[in-house]
């Protein structure tokens, strides 16, 4: 289902939600149906702005008239092509974490269908953007990817994600984010597609690097090397 118990919030539960949501989060980030309480709460008017630009794009309006679902049942069949696809890609991604496409969390408050459809398209396709960006899953790889994910809806949550994520870094981790990884991921979150309107299963069979290069998708740069001078993609 796309929706689990919908609930239908005055601004004041709203507001506590998304408040108790965020304290939640930031104390136990594995929380994922507390991320996505906090997505939902805090981003009605950017799921509405993303809702519009499906709306103008042809692929767009095909993915909301169809309405994929990014599960097992759905995506099983990308285990069994061949090595250089797309398809191929985000199943290693996915087999090599012993993640599965079930795992996410239904959407509780959104107020209309297409704005639940949404919500929940956006936070399938989170593994598709990784397996793009060949970012990994450890707290660095995350918070760089929800820079690009702010850059492309403007959802308040992957701002307060980025937010959550810096104030955990060692100072290593810090050096190493604002050094390396976030500028890269301002360049390649403003480079790409728009990639809420992309039919991703429908590129399963298509060579990686050639939707990459299609959707203007710039992979994640390698961690430096000690003492090795940083160079953000042009």
């Amino acid at each position: 289902m796309i929706r689990g118990s919908g609930f239908r919030l005055k601004g004041w539960q709203q507001a506590a939600v998304a408040v108790g949501s965020a304290v939640g989060a930031l104390l136990d980030p594995r929380r994922a149906d507390l991320i996505a309480a906090l997505g939902e709460t805090t981003g009605k008017p950017a799921f509405d702005r993303v809702l519009e630009r499906m709306k103008r794009s042809p692929e767009g309006r095909e993915i909301l008239l169809e309405r994929p679902r990014v599960i097992s049942t759905s995506v099983g069949h990308a285990w069994d092509l061949p090595d250089n696809t797309f398809g191929a890609a985000y199943a290693r991604f996915m087999g090599s974490r012993n993640f599965s496409p079930d795992d996410r969390p239904p959407v509780r408050f959104m107020e209309t269908e297409e704005l639940a459809y949404v919500a929940m398209r956006a936070r399938e396709v989170h593994d598709f953007w990784h397996t793009l960006f060949d970012l990994p899953t450890n707290l660095i790889g995350e918070t760089a990817l929800k820079v690009i994910e702010f850059e492309q809806m403007l959802l308040p949550m992957c701002l307060m994600s980025v937010l959550g994520g810096t104030a955990r870094f060692s100072d290593k981790q810090r050096s190493l984010f604002y050094q390396h990884y976030f500028p890269w991921a301002l360049k390649a979150g403003a480079r790409s597609t728009d990639l809420m309107c992309v039919y991703y299963e429908k590129h399963f069979h298509e060579d990686l690097e050639d939707v990459r290069r299609k959707w203007g998708i710039i992979p994640a740069p390698p961690p430096p090397r000690p003492n090795a001078t940083i160079v953000v993609p042009l």
